[in-house]
């Protein structure tokens, strides 16, 4: 036989859940909190970042060869990571067209 349940003691769990529950909602932020980020928001500020990282390689590869600059290295560092940061874009587009291509093949 299963020992009685008090009745006091479930309702008041249930409201502590539903306390916390009503704390994590987003309409529960405060004024000055942030709203959520947007898919289309962060993209953009990751294709700006690419693009300032490719200016600055530009930028350093310009001024080597003007003679303005004797540090190859930094010239070689900065070069490197604009390889990167576009083969992270590059794959980043690769699989949102394939996520895109299979969502658009999926029968209704």
């Amino acid at each position: 036989m299963l020992p009685p349940i008090d009745t006091r003691s479930v309702l008041a769990l249930r409201a502590q859940i539903l306390e916390r529950s009503a704390s994590l909602a987003p309409s529960a932020m405060p004024a000055g909190a942030a709203a959520p980020a947007r898919f289309d928001t962060a993209m953009q500020n990751a294709l700006k970042s690419v693009s300032t990282i490719q200016d600055e390689a530009g930028v350093a590869s310009a001024a080597f060869e003007r003679g303005d600059s004797h540090d190859l290295a930094s010239v070689m560092i900065a070069r490197q990571k604009a390889s990167i940061a576009f083969e992270a874009t590059l794959q980043v587009r690769n699989r949102l067209l394939g996520a895109y291509k299979d969502v658009m093949s999926m029968p209704l």
